[in-house]
């Protein structure tokens, strides 16, 4: 039985110094493995045991990281030895093959995203008009999709809550992360993509992991799918009948997520069973 794992990145396998949770005295913290560079500044870590553990399960089934990030963001994370043969990017705008974008699937959604939503552009030009201090920047991503950074503490009551409404009108979506606010078509998601990447590899199975809303899909599509005890999922109460969700928080949770999937893609013949704690 050929195993797909569908992992979202970003405060799920991977954690920025502000999303880590660590708590306790410092001798009993985890070591951590810085796993991606930007600018020459280390930006994102994962514990050590996850690095080994995610080794494990590239070998134990066909390990694809499925993200929200461009491929140029994401060509900057180096969580294996040898880069896996497929990625999802771009919230399923982009699959990589072997490092390569395939410019077929590019196109096909480009295609079904445009006849089903607003333009980009409008959605910009709503976002410019309806700022303020606390939007540190904008910005749009494979110009598929837009997301502001913005001061969290600043951010005023029911702002998100507007923009989810607009949004929705015109065939887009969002999603809170972190500092980013994303405005994506809802046509765009990760699952289609995971879909295509199971049809490839031949896959029967598939497992996934992901912390925001924009992975809720994915879950869902999944045979058996595990969240965090943070992010955007947990913080709505999100749950499905087949999600598992983790014990601890941040880079712990990570951690955590690594072992389960690794546990599940190693020993198949748990699927004739989707009860999410096996």
């Amino acid at each position: 039985m050929t195993v797909l794992v569908c992992s979202d990145l970003d405060r799920t396998l991977i954690y920025s110094t502000a999303a880590f949770a660590l708590e306790g005295p410092d001798e009993t913290m985890p070591r951590l493995l810085c796993v991606e560079f930007y600018q020459g500044a280390p930006l994102s870590y994962m514990t050590e045991a996850s690095a080994r553990t995610l080794e494990a399960l590239a070998t134990a089934s066909t390990f694809v990281p499925a993200t929200t990030r461009t491929p140029e963001q994401y060509r900057r994370v180096h969580l294996l030895e040898k880069p896996p043969p497929y990625a999802v990017c771009a919230n399923g705008g982009h699959i990589l093959v072997d490092g390569d974008e395939d410019p077929d699937w590019a196109a096909a959604v480009r295609s079904r995203i445009a006849d089903g939503c607003a333009p980009l552009t409008d959605v910009q030009q709503h976002l410019a008009r309806n700022g303020g201090d606390f939007v540190l920047k904008r910005r749009t991503a494979s110009d598929l999709f837009a997301y502001t950074v913005v001061d969290r503490a600043a951010l005023p009551s029911g702002w998100v809550e507007d923009l989810t409404g607009w949004c929705a009108e015109r065939g887009w979506r969002t999603s809170l992360q972190g500092r980013k606010v994303y405005c994506l078509p809802a046509g765009l998601t990760k699952a289609a993509a995971a879909r295509e990447v199971a049809r490839r590899a031949g896959a029967s199975t598939m497992i996934a992991a992901g912390d925001a809303l924009l992975d809720a899909e994915l879950l869902e599509a999944a045979d058996l799918s595990i969240r965090p005890a943070h992010g955007e999922l947990h913080d709505t109460g999100w749950t499905a009948p087949a999600t598992a969700v983790t014990a601890a928080r941040g880079v712990a949770a990570g951690e955590e997520i690594a072992h389960w999937l690794l546990a599940r893609a190693a020993a198949p013949q748990i699927f004739t069973d989707r009860s999410p704690g096996r």
